[in-house]
């Protein structure tokens, strides 16, 4: 039996072999086990993740904080990002970039851009001339755009996230805020590609922190709406956000949380970053006030020191939200002068006073949005870190009339930790409960066209239409389909932001560009010309506002029908029996509903005569609006693919057929399973009507983008492998350095070793002497000439001394193991032996073991006895200074091969059946003599068990292949372990155990 278990064991490596290739295979789909998200705020950015067993946890940087500033600092020949770039801002104001979103999307006339240049004149901007877009002038030969900066920051996010998650990241959905446009965020998207990223989603950031604030509050959300403000003031911006939440039904999973975007009003230039700049010209009055009779140079015209004042600036706010006043200090401001001066909390507001009256604006803008009043407001929450002052709080509260402010939400992380949930529920890696969300469009968008009409007989003039696609806080995402027919030919038509009035002079300067693209149709004619025996029924724009926010043609087609009659003979018998099958598999299903339920979002048309007409569509209830002649609702909707069009139809009238044949004959069908006799072949012919067929063609499309121009392909592959290339170059440097310090490290803990006891014991005078000499000279060396060693250098270096240094450390580790090693195996040994001595004490009718296996035992314990006193003896004569022939690899070598041996006769005696006894002549089981001397000596059976009844057991908690130690000594039992001479307790009296005894 033995030999046939060990022929097992090749097939159980079998076994493990092919999981092993198994889980190669899986390790790939271990890269979308963990997606992230990006709170991309103006001065610092959030980043989170979710991975199994890590559940929406914020991300901690190398400086081991939870928010990193967006800040990067661009060198020839180094890059740094968050706390080290924000640190070198005043070292290097110039090359240290900051607030750059801000021109995401802008062209040179924006004024943005003027504001920014004159917030930051330190930096040197240059005009795109084909895209008029700006970039950063570092040196002649470094330029960057915003779109690769900010693609340098996304992928440094990325790199902070896989360190933390311990795997590759892809997946992301990045915040943006609200009122960013089409141009603004066709840039993030760029920006994004350009890092590698796949953004699943930009989420509005003030979506992102109502999804956070109801999600964790799920329980409180019933059928009973709840309106809730949320005022974010950040650094660069202010959003106030009006929510309902409320429980929706859905087709998915019945009853779920909703979250819907009602109202949104902004303010672009309101936040922290402004009232720091006041604070730091105040700062630098003084400072020139200080020195106004010393002629020294106005402090402005400095970067590096108005860089220290705008930082001395952004502490100086922070406590003055807690404190009424505060003394500003900084250390060598310029020209080796310091700089001290009190500032008080009154001072501070009266800097910013028409900051705070801006406040109320937000919130004035979300409740017209909305069509609400603040009496429908139940709850004001606080976001935003410039919230924190007092004054904004004292202003805002006295615009809502609310008896307090809101402030149970993490006012930096929320909107990270609400994206980090959406990217969870976008991954196809997780299943997240749902939670339905409807965000809300802020800049409406409509299609223009101008055509010829006939007002009057033979007089024709032009019209201008406007046709509104998505309306001001209409839901998204939707797809929406716009018809034109009245063109036969090749035609133009434009995609323009709707009404702007809600904005200011100054916002709509900002906006940019109000037209989006002009779209040039190409085919129209010739698609008429394929078809002069169809009505036409139009040329239909398809239209998509993703979960984004962008705006996209999906086609444009030009689509036909005509009536086909069918007559009753064309069909075989094939044809009837599939179309019966298909209707009795089909249930109740019309074909309307058919049709509707293959489309995402159900298309409606409108007349332009008319106007709009709105309906709730097919998924998500979002409405749509289109143009088109009204029709004849009670037509079923055609299909458009053409090939699939005629069995549509062919279906549609057989079911029409079938329900006139039923209507006929009630009796018939109330009667239980029977079916309806089929109609004459006259009437089935009379009864077929014609069936509608489609044609659709589709039509070429030129889009002329007229608000800002993508970047062309070969240029955003160009500034994609440009962010690479600097990557590598980090990289590269990061491993250079590691190496240095690698070969630092060692040098000085192996000199210190050299002095330690234990390393004198094992190395003589001469071999301390030859590593010492050598390691001084590695450190001269690094001192001299390692700062231009490159990386192969220093590793060989490191390598070179390591091997040096390789048999001192290797007898030092070596005589380190001995003790547990050795203790371990001579328990081992000696638990062995005993259980050696028990299986052989088993009387031979309840033997379970060969012969031939304990002698293999026995074989292998005492070849592992005399192998360890042979070995002992051996290095006992060797000098400690020698190579050791006792290894600590070989002890535990022999070890595996003795718990190999035991572990297969524990499993045997596990599942080993207890032999049936012999039974008498009158059938009852012989037992042996209670005082026979003659006989074998009786086992002692287990407290409370019968000897006959149950299997021998297996030792307490022994694993197979485990190794003992002193701290858990290695319990191994067997039959028969107690001691021979033992003596039987007595009659009635249990017999005690040892824990090795079974």
């Amino acid at each position: 039996m033995a030999a046939t278990v060990r022929r097992q064991r090749p097939r159980r490596l079998a076994c493990w072999a092919m999981l092993a290739v198994l889980l190669a295979d899986l390790l790939p789909l271990s890269e979308t086990l963990a997606v992230m998200s990006v709170d991309l705020g103006s001065e610092s950015m959030k980043v989170a993740i979710v991975k199994p067993g890590v559940p929406m946890e914020i991300v901690l940087n190398k400086e081991s904080r939870r928010k990193t500033p967006v800040t990067v600092t661009l060198k020839e020949n180094e890059r740094f990002f968050g706390d080290s770039a924000a640190s070198m801002a005043i070292k290097n104001p110039k090359a240290t970039l900051r607030y750059f979103q801000h021109l995401l999307g802008k062209q040179e006339g924006n004024p943005h851009v003027a504001l920014y240049g004159a917030r930051f004149p330190e930096h040197e901007l240059g005009f795109d001339p084909q895209r008029q877009t700006v970039h950063f002038q570092i040196s002649p030969q470094l330029q960057f755009s915003p779109e690769e900066v900010l693609g340098m920051v996304l992928n440094y996010s990325r790199s902070l996230a896989e360190d933390f998650a311990e795997q590759p990241i892809k997946d992301a959905v990045i915040t943006v805020p609200a009122f960013f446009n089409q141009a603004e965020r066709r840039a993030v998207l760029q920006a994004a590609r350009m890092a590698g990223l796949k953004v699943l989603q930009l989420i509005n950031d003030n979506t992102a922190t109502a999804l956070s604030y109801g999600v964790f509050r799920r329980k409180d959300i019933n059928t009973t709406a709840q309106n809730v403000m949320f005022y974010d003031m950040g650094s660069g911006s202010t959003v106030c956000t009006i929510v309902t939440y409320q429980t929706v039904k859905t087709k998915e999973a019945g009853m779920q949380p909703q979250l819907q975007i009602r109202g949104v009003g902004f303010d672009r230039t309101l936040g922290g970053l402004e009232m720091e700049l006041r604070l730091r010209e105040h700062l630098a009055r003084l400072f020139n006030e200080q020195r106004k009779g010393q002629r020294a140079k106005d402090v402005r015209e400095n970067p590096r020191a108005m860089a220290k004042l705008l930082r001395e600036a952004n502490r100086l706010k922070t406590v003055l939200s807690a404190n009424a006043d505060h003394m500003a200090q900084i250390e060598g401001l310029m020209d080796d002068v310091d700089f001290k001066a009190k500032v008080t909390r009154a001072e501070f507001e009266e800097l910013c006073a028409d900051l705070f009256e801006r406040v109320p604006g937000p919130v004035q803008q979300a409740l017209q949005s909305a069509e609400m009043n603040l009496d429908e407001i139940e709850q004001v929450i606080l976001v935003g870190g410039a919230t924190r002052v007092p004054k904004v709080q004292e202003v805002l509260l006295k615009a809502v009339g609310k008896e307090e402010l809101g402030k149970n939400v993490n006012a930096d992380e929320a909107a990270a930790m609400g994206a980090v949930y959406q990217a969870a529920a976008l991954s196809k890696a997780f299943k997240v409960k749902p939670f339905v969300v409807r965000d809300a469009v802020i800049y409406p968008i409509l299609v223009e066209f101008t055509r010829e009409v006939e007002e009057e007989p033979g007089v024709r003039s032009l019209k201008h239409n406007k046709r509104v696609l998505f309306s001001r806080m209409g839901p998204y995402p939707q797809r929406k389909v716009i018809t034109f027919n009245r063109y036969n030919h090749d035609f133009n038509f434009h995609i323009n932001y709707g009404d702007l009035g809600f904005l200011g002079p100054e916002d709509l300067r900002v906006f940019g560009s109000q037209n989006l693209t002009t779209v040039k149709l190409k085919g129209v004619g010739e698609s008429f010309k394929k078809y002069p025996d169809y009505e036409s029924k139009g040329i239909k724009a398809h239209f998509n506002l993703d979960e984004s926010g962008v705006l996209s043609l999906i086609k444009v087609e030009s689509v036909f029908e005509t009536l086909v009659e069918d007559s009753p003979e064309e069909e075989s018998t094939l044809t009837k029996l599939g179309n019966t099958i298909s209707s009795l598999f089909g249930g109740g299903t019309t074909p309307d509903a058919k049709e509707n339920g293959t489309d995402s979002v159900q298309e409606e048309e409108e007349s332009p005569a008319e106007g709009s007409k709105d309906e709730p569509g097919e998924q998500a209830e979002l409405k749509e609006e289109a143009e088109a002649p009204v029709e004849d609702t009670s037509q079923p909707p055609p299909t458009e693919p053409k090939e699939d069009a005629a069995p549509e139809e062919e279906k549609a009238a057989e079911k029409e057929k079938e329900e006139k044949s039923e209507a006929q004959k009630p009796s018939e069908k109330k009667e239980a399973g029977s079916e309806p006799v089929p109609p004459a072949p006259e009437e089935e012919k009379k009864q077929k009507p014609a069936r509608k067929q489609r044609m659709v063609e589709e039509i070429g499309v030129e889009l002329m983008v007229l608000d800002l121009p993508d970047l062309p392909e070969d240029e955003l592959a160009r500034s994609a492998q440009k962010l690479q290339d600097l990557t590598l170059r980090d990289l590269e440097k990061q491993e250079r350095e590691k190496a240095a310090n690698s070969l630092e490290a060692f040098i000085f803990e192996t000199q210190d070793k050299l002095y330690q006891p234990e390393y004198q014991e094992v190395s003589t005078e001469e071999q301390r002497e030859e590593i010492s000499g050598r390691l001084s000279a590695a450190s001269t060396w690094l001192e001299d000439e390692g700062f231009g060693a490159t990386t192969v250098m220093l590793k060989e270096k490191l390598t070179e001394l390591r091997k040096l240094c390789h048999g001192l450390f290797f007898r030092v580790e070596e005589r380190k193991k001995w003790p547990e090693r050795l203790s371990a195996l001579d328990n081992l040994l000696n638990h062995s032996s005993m259980f050696l001595k028990g299986a052989r004490l088993i009387p031979e009718m309840d033997q379970i073991f060969t012969e031939v296996e304990m002698t293999t035992l026995e074989k292998v314990i005492n070849e592992t006895w005399a192998w360890k006193n042979a070995t002992m003896a051996e290095q006992a004569k060797l000098p400690a200074t020698e190579k050791p022939v006792l290894l600590s690899k070989d002890i535990e070598a022999k070890m595996m091969a003795l718990d190999r041996e035991v572990q297969y006769l524990l499993n045997k005696a596990k599942f080993a059946k207890p032999r049936p006894r012999p039974k008498d002549k009158n059938g009852t089981r012989a037992e042996p003599p209670l005082n026979a001397s003659d006989q074998a000596e009786k086992v002692i059976p287990p407290p409370g068990e019968t000897e006959d009844a149950k299997p021998i057991s297996e030792p307490e908690k022994e694993t197979p292949g485990s190794e003992p130690t002193d701290a858990e000594p290695l319990e191994l039992g067997g039959p028969g372990a107690a001691e021979p001479e033992q003596k039987e307790p007595p009659t009635g009296q249990k017999p005690t155990l040892k824990n090795d005894e079974l």
